[in-house]
């Protein structure tokens, strides 16, 4: 029998790093915007005391002993079974008073990934790291052109998810670029995906972030180049082998029209690099199609994975 509405279960999920200052007003908040919640604050090795204070205001403590926010993801989605699942972090960035609506939207089957949107609200006004506002509106245009989205906050931590989306979704990434691995999952795997705007509030005084501008904003670069590769390796391996075809007909074409205008070819080792750019370039647009293949019926298997834990989740 299918659950009813009133009886599906929803967890918040924390992840919290050194988090002693905000996690209590973020328990508190969330319990108060969904009382029938179960609230999961899961430690990633602070040494302030985070999970202590944590469970004195309620929440459900668990720990990952793998530093990174990627590591405590997949144990949140690997060890916790709910109908909605909603992650938030501890900082106390993310007002609570969107709970609820990005829950319902999960709850009535409108959405399968429910985003947090700040980037159309306030924060760029509230936040104060100038190249953490240029890193989100470079990776949001990047993954818009590659993947043909209109995605306005790729790498919010605020987010809602169905069962379905969890359940299915392999985390590979080990630190702060798993919101960018998220949002592309959710498109390329056609995913219902709804964006809310929310107001964001920057770190209270005393409470310092642990993103690493330009370490991070690497990996998540790196992530996004890595996830294209995967994804949409028929465009990738193209303009790889794009490339090299021009490097091809750059040192090629002189040659010929030398001799097409003498009936000499006085440049053997110039004529023998550009064949060997030709052929890595057919060997590359090959590899693309290939992979094309490959991921296609990749998909075509997550379709079936998809429709047997609908199935199960629905009993």
């Amino acid at each position: 029998m299918k659950k009813e509405y009133n009886d599906k279960k929803i967890a918040v999920l924390i992840p919290c790093y050194n988090e002693a200052k905000t996690i209590e007003k973020v328990v508190n908040d969330y319990k108060k915007a969904l009382p029938e919640a179960v609230i999961y604050v899961y430690d990633n090795n602070s040494s302030d005391g985070t999970d202590k204070i944590a469970k004195k205001a309620g929440a459900v403590v668990c720990y990952e002993y793998r530093q990174g926010k990627g590591n405590v993801i997949r144990s949140m989605f690997k060890d916790i079974d709910a109908d909605c699942y909603l992650m938030i972090d501890g900082d106390d960035t993310y007002p609570a008073e969107n709970a609820r609506e990005m829950c319902n939207l999960v709850l009535e089957g409108k959405a399968d990934m429910v985003i947090g949107d700040r980037l159309s609200s306030t924060y760029f006004t509230e936040n104060k790291r100038a190249f953490h506002n240029f890193g989100n509106v470079l990776v949001r245009g990047l993954i818009n052109t590659l993947f043909k989205s209109k995605v306005h906050d790729i790498m919010t931590g605020y987010r809602a998810f169905s069962y379905e989306f969890v359940k299915t979704f392999p985390v590979l990434s080990k630190g702060f670029e798993i919101e960018t691995e998220m949002t592309i999952h959710s498109l390329d795997k056609n995913f219902l995906l709804k964006e809310i705007p929310v107001d964001y509030r920057d770190r209270p005084e005393g409470s310092i972030s642990k993103l690493s501008t330009y370490s991070d904003g690497f990996k998540v670069l790196k992530t996004i180049a890595r996830l294209f590769k995967e994804y949409k390796p028929t465009i990738f391996f193209s303009l790889i082998s794009l490339l090299f075809l021009v490097i091809s007909l750059i040192f090629g074409v002189p040659v010929f029209v030398e001799y097409f205008k003498t009936g000499l070819v006085p440049r053997y080792p110039t004529l023998i690099f550009s064949g060997f750019m030709l052929v890595i370039s057919i060997l590359m647009f090959v590899c693309g199609i290939i992979l094309e293949v490959v991921v296609k019926k990749h998909r075509q298997l997550f379709e079936l994975i998809l429709i047997s834990i609908k199935r199960d989740n629905s009993k």
